[in-house]
């Protein structure tokens, strides 16, 4: 079978199905370099920065991995600004949705999170409340999130900083997109995105 023969997916068979489980699967393998692809692409994304959306992201995660994070909040930082190009209005939400099945809760929840946390340091420039994230600061995520915020995101400007290319992060993003998607043992505990 190359193809199935529905037209409305009611009238899919259990045959075609399983077929298209299969094809899914195998397309799905390829999840890490499509990542590692869409991260490459932001090196010629949004400018006015003194560096590139690639060259912010690789910053952000080697300040992670340098202050002893884990391998899951370091490709977190890695990915945050992933949905720059695509939602650049709601790319934390973008972002938090690509890693979800990957991570524990609180890795998505301050991904998810971290462009109102962003905000912190730039809203009462337009008029905005710099304090909006207060709102959220009784969740177990909060400190986490103000402190990518604070140490990873806004300080990775830099283009004097150390940093290493993508090929370097190229394993931990293969091992963290290459695991089985909503495992309750990576997981844990399911964080309100709210």
């Amino acid at each position: 079978m190359h193809s199935v023969n529905f037209t409305q997916m009611k009238d899919g068979t259990r045959e075609e199905y399983h077929f298209l489980e299969r094809l899914e699967n195998e397309f799905n393998q390829n999840l890490p370099e499509r990542i590692l692809k869409a991260l490459a692409a932001l090196e010629h994304s949004l400018s006015g920065y003194r560096v590139s959306r690639l060259q912010h992201s690789l910053q952000s995660a080697a300040r992670a991995e340098a202050d002893g994070a884990d391998e899951d909040m370091i490709v977190g930082a890695l990915i945050h600004d992933i949905g720059d190009d695509l939602a650049p209005y709601n790319h934390s939400q973008l972002a938090a949705a690509v890693i979800r099945p990957y991570v524990r809760g609180e890795v998505t929840w301050v991904l998810h999170h971290h462009g109102l946390f962003q905000n912190y340091y730039y809203a009462h420039h337009f008029g905005g409340d710099r304090h909006e994230r207060d709102r959220y600061q009784d969740h177990p995520a909060y400190q986490l999130c103000v402190d990518f915020c604070e140490k990873w995101d806004q300080a990775s400007f830099d283009p004097s900083y150390p940093t290493p290319d993508l090929e370097y992060f190229r394993p931990m993003v293969q091992r963290v997109f290459s695991r089985k998607p909503f495992d309750p043992a990576v997981i844990g505990e399911e964080y309100s995105l709210v």
